[in-house]
């Protein structure tokens, strides 16, 4: 082989940084099975490293996390089933959405069915979809948990950059392994929480995430959602 073809083909088995990049974004999913083994303290502070490289307005960083384990978690997974489990009063500091609509109900409702379809729950059968939705509050399993709060001072921008934030974890997490899935249900529970972890009263519960080592044959991990095309997002201007 001359060196130029095999200039070209070591290139062409190169993977570049774009190529790493995707590679992790497109494998990434919402885990809703895990395994008990916890994950190494120094894994979890290389994905808080580039969790915390992420832009923020002004670079206020608003972002605060707040990671249960152990028996504290425990403490807190055994409190925030039985809210939900009994219907107690529900204490948002974000407000949920009140109504899905057109293509954004469309959508929730496929991600659902695509779920209880891979659980073998049919359509129709409350009781079994109640049961599945209730191990949101048992988070899945996951031996961690990160509560995902945002100073009350940058307001809805604050909100936003805290989405930077979360997605820079996401990535990061699934580089290493680590499976998670964002929970915005029990922020609902905020004030249940709040009594299992030192958050300040004018930090916001944004959401959770359960993250830990996935169960590869657990049936709630086979399915994957679809994502819309680039155009049906992206509308370029020239």
């Amino acid at each position: 082989m001359n060196e130029v073809v095999m200039d070209r083909t070591m290139s062409q088995n190169v993977s570049t940084p774009y190529d790493s990049l995707l590679s992790v974004a497109k494998g990434r999913y919402s885990c809703r099975a895990f395994q008990k083994r916890p994950v190494p303290r120094t894994d979890i502070d290389r994905i808080l490293e580039v969790a915390r490289t992420a832009p923020s307005d002004c670079n206020t960083q608003p972002a605060s996390m707040f990671i249960l384990s152990g028996s504290a978690l425990e403490a807190l997974r055994a409190e925030m089933y039985e809210a939900a489990a009994t219907g107690r009063e529900r204490t948002s500091d974000v407000p949920p959405i009140g109504t899905y609509t057109g293509v954004f109900q469309e959508r929730r409702r496929e991600c659902g069915l695509s779920l209880y379809n891979a659980v073998g729950i049919q359509k129709g059968d409350r009781e079994a979809s109640g049961r599945q939705a209730l191990e949101n509050f048992r988070f899945f399993g996951a031996p961690h948990l990160a509560v995902v709060t945002v100073h009350n001072d940058l307001a809805e921008r604050g909100l936003f950059d805290t989405g930077i934030y979360l997605g820079h974890f996401l990535l990061a997490a699934q580089a290493l392994g680590v499976a998670a899935v964002p929970q915005g249900a029990i922020a609902h529970y905020a004030d249940v929480i709040r009594r299992h972890a030192p958050i300040a009263p004018e930090l916001r519960v944004v959401c959770g995430v359960s993250f830990g080592y996935e169960v590869k044959d657990h049936a709630a991990n086979s399915f994957r959602t679809d994502r819309v095309e680039i155009a049906d997002s992206v509308v370029f201007v020239d």
